[in-house]
């Protein structure tokens, strides 16, 4: 009989979560300036957010059933060497070609801090805690991207944009030594012979539940709102309003106290309220704040307050809804929860990186296409919630005696 795990250090699992996503958008505010720096069109700058995405979208499905096989572990400390291997190259890079590829293998090693730090909090605390965890523990997830603007942003225009990337990297070398050291097991690695086909037949056992395809889907569009922001507000903050980059990491803050509020109401509430009710709620303020925003669009009334003002609203939702679809999704099937966790990440990354491109690629000089994806991806959000939590309900009283 194997011995329990031990106890997670929350410290070094909330970091390393957070870790890859910080490094998402450190580049953010830089953006603009590479353009000059490489002499490429915005479009194609934007790639090296956009490919990130994917890159961290496409991993996680490989690093979900990886370690239900092999374990968490492993699967992590080899996650974190990659992620220091793609930002020691990004930080060096000669050309945007060569940045964009590095930034797609420092994705690859930054999403094993999200995936594993969701399947180690489930394997410890279980269905019933593992909501008020999570919300601390993804908390690092939308506020390490909101914080790496401002980083990115003094690093950007005190010591250049390749700053921005030795800094992560370093963060990264004392993660690696923290989790080496401190991060144990907390899965039993499944039987080769159990093995056969976990891959693909976790994956697809996964899709055919509607329950967990509304709530991974629900995790995706709520995503996208917050991604389709990011991937238009540098250019209308610094293009079309004229202001420093600096400045725009500086209005990221406000974003991030609100994503921290929803997220500690999550933590505070969810056991309580149940996991349902804050995705309700969190949806209706993510709409409310994509409507307030394309109200001040439609007036004519752009600003850096009414823009983050607005998606201070749309966070403090995110912040309610994202940990709590998380954890529902994942305890559906405590069999596959690793695979849970990777295939969530990868709709939620995917959904973003898609957003992301399209936003980058239609914006001119008017933040309309933002604003327009930004509606429709707060829409379909709740549309998804109302898929997932009926049949869910279905699900049980089909279960009930005499259902």
């Amino acid at each position: 009989m194997s011995a329990a795990p031990r106890r997670p250090p929350l410290t070094v699992v909330i970091v390393a979560t957070g870790l890859g996503p910080l490094a998402l958008n450190l580049l953010l505010p830089s953006i603009p300036g590479l353009q000059h720096t490489f002499g490429r069109d915005y479009g194609t700058v934007q790639l090296a957010l956009s490919l990130y995405l994917l890159g961290f979208a496409v991993a996680q499905l490989l690093y979900g059933p990886a370690s239900d096989r092999f374990g968490r572990r492993p699967a992590l400390l080899v996650g974190l060497v990659l992620f220091l291997a793609g930002s020691a190259l990004s930080a060096v890079a000669p050309s945007i070609e060569v940045l964009i590829g590095a930034r797609v293998l420092q994705a690859i090693g930054g999403c094993a801090g999200v995936v594993m730090g969701r399947a180690i909090v489930r394997d410890y605390y279980g269905p019933e805690r593992s909501a008020s965890v999570l919300a601390y523990v993804t908390m690092a997830t939308v506020v390490a991207p909101m914080l790496g603007p401002t980083i990115g942003g003094f690093l950007d225009v005190w010591l250049g944009w390749r700053a921005g990337f030795w800094f992560v990297f370093a963060c990264g070398a004392l993660i690696l030594m923290a989790a080496a050291f401190s991060v144990s097991e907390t899965h039993r690695p499944v039987p080769a012979a159990a093995a056969s086909g976990t891959y693909v037949g976790s994956l697809g056992h996964l899709l055919r539940m509607p329950a967990f395809c509304g709530y991974a889907f629900h995790v995706g569009f709520t995503s996208s709102v917050f991604f389709a922001f990011l991937g238009g507000s540098p250019f209308v903050m610094v293009e079309l309003l004229g202001r420093p980059a600096s400045e725009f990491g500086l209005y990221f803050i406000a974003v991030s106290v609100f994503y921290m509020a929803g997220n500690l109401a999550a933590g505070r509430f969810s056991v309580r309220m149940g996991p349902d009710r804050m995705m309700a709620m969190g949806s209706v303020l993510a709409m409310v704040g994509a409507g307030l925003l394309a109200v001040a669009t439609a007036a004519g009334h752009v600003t850096a307050e009414t823009m983050f003002g607005a998606m201070a609203v749309v966070a403090l939702g995110n912040g309610m809804s994202i940990p709590n679809g998380i954890s529902a999704g994942v305890s559906l099937d405590a069999r596959r929860i690793g695979a849970a966790s990777g295939l969530i990440g990868f709709l939620q990354m995917a959904m973003g990186a898609a957003t992301s491109f399209l936003v980058g690629a239609l914006i001119v000089d008017s933040a309309i296409p933002m604003v327009v994806v930004m509606v429709a991806g707060s829409v379909l959000a709740a549309a998804a919630f109302l898929v997932a939590r009926g049949s869910r309900r279905r699900a049980v009283a089909e279960a009930a005696p005499g259902g």
